[in-house]
């Protein structure tokens, strides 16, 4: 019923950046606060930065801290996540999901996107 839709993942060398992308409707958007999370192999599902509504509460994990910044632009309906100085520890399925009207809870979920990062 609710569609988030990823893109950007991909494969790169230690060090390098990606930019994530996570669109969804009007609707949905406007009204929901939005995270990142991550899954590796034989590990438990993630946090890794959150973003209010109005985009002026930010958090991240202390292991993303510094390295990854969250953003949102309510014009365009899209939530990124810039990576930069990416580790091979950082590789893992990304998830972009939505919390209706800032709530707290996330109650949709993209379909994830495979982030690759080679020694």
């Amino acid at each position: 019923q609710v569609q988030l839709v990823e893109s950007g993942g991909g494969l790169v060398q230690a060090g390098g950046s990606l930019r994530l992308s996570c669109s969804a409707s009007e609707r949905t958007f406007s009204t929901s606060g939005m995270g990142w999370f991550r899954r590796s192999p034989g590990k438990e599902r993630e946090f890794v930065a959150r973003i209010s509504v109005s985009g002026g509460n930010i958090a991240y994990a202390d292991s993303v801290k510094g390295r990854f910044t969250i953003s949102r632009d309510n014009v365009k309906n899209t939530m990124y996540l810039q990576m930069n100085s990416l580790k091979p520890e950082d590789t893992a399925v990304y998830y972009c999901a939505a919390a209706p009207l800032g709530d707290g809870t996330y109650r949709y979920w993209g379909q994830g996107t495979q982030v690759t990062i080679s020694s």
